[in-house]
């Protein structure tokens, strides 16, 4: 229901090698950090190595052979290793945890690559730092990186996931659980989003439907990216709403199609995430967000006397503070093709029903006045895109005179592989530090990129407060389109009940 898309930052790879910087600002994995005199080991630091000897399947033959027998596959990572944060290596290893033996994991670039960024103080050099943000700005730079500290199968880029289901899905058996956790990318239909891995490799919804549709056994897909809701799309065959139901497989997401999620934090500091998985993981094994235990009663809300997917993706529905609005491909089928408008029958929909019965008292919306507050925020969120537009184009036009004017003094200050650059920066070091003080372009550009930061953060606050409001309203609508459906009855209930059941299936071996 919502058209609320955030904002996305593309990686300009090969900026720095394919010309220069001038007057260009990327936030490229290799951007430089300019002028600080530190060499890179220094920045990154040694990698502390796991406690296990090997935490690898070193024969692609055997880990072949255990993919062809594996419960679960968890993967995660980035891009490139300032995407792969500490919390998605701590999500893949709760979820190793709460699954059980019998998994394989694939992870960033395999078991021994230094790539999880964890935020670290880092000496920095102010003068450094202050070019850096003017000509290169990025994230990572207050992170140093390591090896993983959980065990590791393989890399995970899109081909080896992608063989890696082929293998696992390629004769019958129990159900596959399949667990992806890291970055998602939008496109222009929720078939065309994708999942982000390794080497700036991804998997479309379309790829995945595709290895899917040939699969011998049923899979259970839990995806906690942004945008993971076009993965909705596998309730359909071929991820094409034409092409009528799949076969046995079903998909609970962190978010809709058009909205990011919470979950990518460098922070090791697990009191302070919010995410899809913390919330989702930890409720399967009967616990909170921070690990408190929790009664049986409080999760099972179907009564089957089990914790299941559905329950677990609920409990994040009801608990997260995050800017997740979760949804499933049961809940893809029902706006597929519930009616409209029409008669409704009473129907149970107790996870539903849990929705609105905690949210509502919550916020302080009753019935059906949801949708009224939430087009009530969406209006804010348009006016702070709006605000972001404008502070973001006086942003440039600061950074442009700041620049050029830097520039002008010192050409080659913006380009730290330039021959001359380091001895411009150690030699014209004062010169410098005084220019960028008594510059009044510059303090302008410092002045409209705190305004550019105001807006973002405003637009940040008005998304944490849409998310519960519209996780309330989708489920007031979801027991409407059910009851709808149920009255309806036929082919489209029938398959409605079997991604349901599909969706309450549980990973874990007891509660």
């Amino acid at each position: 229901m919502s058209t609320r898309r955030g904002v996305l930052t593309a990686l300009s790879i090969g900026a720095l090698a394919g010309g220069g910087l001038a007057l260009v600002r990327v936030n490229s994995p290799e951007s430089a950090q300019a002028g600080l005199a530190i060499d890179r080991s220094e920045i990154v630091g040694p990698a502390p190595r796991p406690d296990r000897a090997s935490q690898s399947s070193a024969d692609p033959e055997a880990l072949r052979a255990r993919l062809g027998d594996a419960r679960w596959i968890a993967v995660g990572g980035g891009a490139w290793p300032e995407a792969t944060q500490v919390q998605i290596e701590q999500d893949i290893g709760l979820a190793a945890q709460v699954f059980g033996d019998g998994g394989v994991v694939l992870f960033g670039a395999g078991p021994d690559a230094p790539v999880v960024q964890v935020q670290h103080d880092l000496p920095r050099d102010p003068l450094g730092t202050a070019l850096a943000e003017l000509f290169a700005p990025r994230g990572g730079r207050d992170a140093s990186y390591r090896a993983p500290s959980i065990p590791v199968d393989a890399e995970a880029t899109a081909s080896g996931v992608l063989a890696a289901l082929g293998t696992a899905t390629a004769a019958s058996g129990a159900p596959l659980l399949v667990f992806l956790a890291g970055h998602g990318d939008i496109g222009e239909t929720p078939r065309d989003n994708s999942v982000s891995l390794w080497a700036a490799s991804n998997i479309g919804v379309g790829e995945l439907a595709q290895t899917l549709d040939h699969a011998r056994r049923p899979v259970r897909l839990v995806v906690t990216t942004c945008f993971s809701g076009g993965f909705a799309e596998l309730a359909f065959a071929s991820a094409d709403e034409a092409a009528g139901a799949a076969g046995d497989r079903c998909g609970l997401f962190a978010s809709t199609w058009d909205l990011e999620a919470s979950g990518c934090d460098p922070n090791p500091d697990r009191s302070a995430q919010q995410g899809y998985a913390i919330h989702f993981l930890n409720a399967l094994r009967l616990r909170d967000r921070k690990g408190e235990p929790l009664a049986l009663a409080e999760l099972d809300l179907d009564g089957d006397g089990r914790v299941g997917l559905l329950d677990a993706h609920t409990r994040v529905r009801i608990a997260s503070d995050g800017a997740d609005v979760p949804t499933t491909t049961s809940e893809r089928w029902l706006r597929a093709h519930a009616p409209a408008a029409g008669p409704e029958v009473a129907l149970e929909l107790p996870e539903e029903d849990a929705v609105v019965a905690a949210l509502g008292p919550r916020l302080g919306i009753a019935g059906d006045a949801a949708g009224a507050r939430l087009a009530s925020i969406e209006a804010e969120i348009a006016a702070a895109d709006a605000e972001i537009e404008r502070t973001g184009g006086l942003e440039d036009a600061a950074f442009r005179l700041a620049a050029a004017e830097l520039l002008a003094r010192w050409p080659v200050l913006d380009d730290p592989w330039h021959p001359e650059f380091a001895t411009t920066f150690r030699g014209q070091r004062p010169q410098i530090e005084e220019f960028l003080r008594a510059s009044a372009r510059y303090a302008e550009y410092l002045e409209a990129r705190e305004a550019a930061a105001i807006a973002h953060g405003r637009r940040a606050d008005l998304t944490a407060a849409a998310a519960p409001v519209e996780r309330l309203a989708r489920a007031i609508e979801n027991q409407q389109h059910a009851r709808r459906l149920a009255a309806q009855g036929g082919a489209a209930f029938e398959t409605w009940q079997r991604l349901r059941a599909c969706e309450r299936w549980s990973p874990t071996r007891a509660p």
